[in-house]
């Protein structure tokens, strides 16, 4: 059995009056299971070189080998861009989901369902930028 979990650890000293220390883990596991997710697409990196929209995944259930969209799908998204100001849009189709900044990552639970569960990001620049990214997902 895969044994893959997430953390998240937040730590201020001067946001708040007092010092701020969160931390969160998870393990991932498959839909109403202790099993754990066994599947991934592998970690990826997407060079973008225009402001235009582009899919990361399709969002139809015969993109991944599920069973039915039901099924438990975890996204990392990373903005590896060292320009402070260069940022992406994260899109489920055409909700806008928020910006990723320079050095921003998002980790987000996906239905997929669809073509109206596509993952999409917009550029901010028409220079190159690199977007680090992988689906968790259970077979």
């Amino acid at each position: 059995m895969a044994t893959t979990t997430a953390q998240l650890v937040i730590t201020s000293t001067d946001l708040l009056s007092d010092t701020l220390s969160l931390s969160a883990i998870a393990t991932l596991t498959n839909s109403g299971s202790a099993t754990g997710v066994t599947q991934t697409t592998g970690l990826s990196r997407t060079k973008t070189e225009s402001n235009s929209q582009y899919t990361l995944y399709h969002g139809e259930v015969a993109s991944f080998p599920f069973a039915s969209q039901d099924q438990a799908a975890k996204i990392y998204i990373k903005n590896l861009s060292t320009t402070a100001a260069e940022f992406i849009t994260i899109h489920i189709n055409s909700e806008e989901l928020g910006r990723l900044y320079a050095g921003d990552w998002a980790f987000i639970p996906w239905s997929v369902a669809a073509d109206t569960s596509d993952i999409k990001i917009t550029p901010s620049v028409t220079s190159a930028l690199t977007i680090e990214h992988m689906v968790f997902f259970e077979s």
